[in-house]
């Protein structure tokens, strides 16, 4: 992904329901031929913030340019697949393609070849001819993707698009976004609380919380962002004594970060593995017994997420 040319900008794009702020003067610039993924927790603004951008909310206050048209109609560029599932239980796979293709006056012989295609792409060939309701969520979900790429969208919209996949479907859908990019033509906007799916499979990722856009860069850049040293999580008996277990390792020039966050003890530091004996006898000095300790030697979303806000993403 090289292009600089700018498809979606916003600008002080802003929605509030009464004294609620739901999307706080949210400035983006989303590429051609990007694949762009809104990482945050549930209730953040993701969703709502897609919904402004593609003409589907109308915001309360800031504007939307599409390919720097102000306004712009964008019914025919986007491809929509939602959270809450899209698809009329009475009509087979196949229909369910079918009829959404010919809602954009997708040309018929053109449609049928789109139609076949996605059923392949999506390994839903087989039950081409099993009516909606007769698949499983997982199945239900790649359809409902198809759908909203049958009419061949320059920009295409996923909102969680591997909620409720189990882990094999979830890599193989993974692949079929990456995919969908098509070279440097089509931009693709993703929204997931799933800090591995943001990581593999977007370009850059903006992390959103509490209607307020925090950050924008690639993967990489925001897992080096964090800094040096391991991540140590760190699980006592009595979580009541958190605040405790902080202060004492914070005393620990070997820490370079002590902090909780989900009833844990988070912990940064070098060559955490090699000191852990030193943490946990510090620990237990101050009357403190550990239940449960993990450690990670590589940077992750989430790791930049509790960075910026103190909290875990999940």
């Amino acid at each position: 992904m090289n292009s600089d040319q700018t498809v979606i900008e916003t600008q002080d794009l802003t929605k509030k329901y009464g004294d609620f702020t739901a999307v706080d003067g949210l400035n983006l610039q989303i590429r051609e031929g990007e694949i762009f993924g809104f990482l945050g927790p549930n209730g953040a603004g993701k969703t709502t913030s897609i919904r402004m951008m593609v003409g589907l909310l109308n915001p309360t206050s800031g504007e939307v340019r599409i390919e720097g048209m102000k306004n712009s109609s964008v019914e025919e560029k986007v491809g929509i697949c939602p959270q809450d599932l899209v698809i009329w239980d009475e009509l087979t796979a196949y229909e369910n393609i079918r009829f959404m293709g010919n809602m954009y006056d997708v040309p018929k012989k053109e449609l049928k070849k789109r139609t076949d295609k996605l059923l392949e792409d999506l390994q839903l060939t087989d039950k081409r001819d099993n009516l909606a309701s007769e698949l499983s969520g997982g199945m239900k979900r790649r359809l409902n993707l198809g759908m909203s790429l049958v009419h061949d969208p320059e920009i295409v919209v996923l909102d969680e698009p591997s909620a409720g996949l189990d882990p094999q479907t979830r890599y193989s859908v993974w692949e079929y976004i990456k995919e969908l990019r098509g070279g440097e033509d089509r931009c693709i906007i993703l929204t997931t609380h799933l800090m591995e799916e943001a990581d593999r499979v977007s370009d850059r990722v903006g992390i959103i919380d509490r209607g307020e856009l925090l950050v924008v860069d690639t993967p990489e850049n925001l897992k080096k962002s964090v800094g040096e040293g391991d991540s140590i999580k760190i699980e006592l008996n009595d979580k009541r004594k958190n605040d405790q277990a902080v202060e004492t390792l914070k005393a620990n020039e070997e820490v370079l970060q002590a902090s909780e966050v989900n009833n844990m003890v988070l912990v940064r530091a070098l060559d955490a593995v090699g000191k852990m004996d030193v943490f946990t006898e510090a620990l237990e000095e101050s009357g403190l017994t550990v239940s449960d300790i993990s450690i990670s030697q590589t940077n992750t979303l989430e790791d930049v997420f509790i960075h910026l806000t103190g909290r875990g993403l999940n």
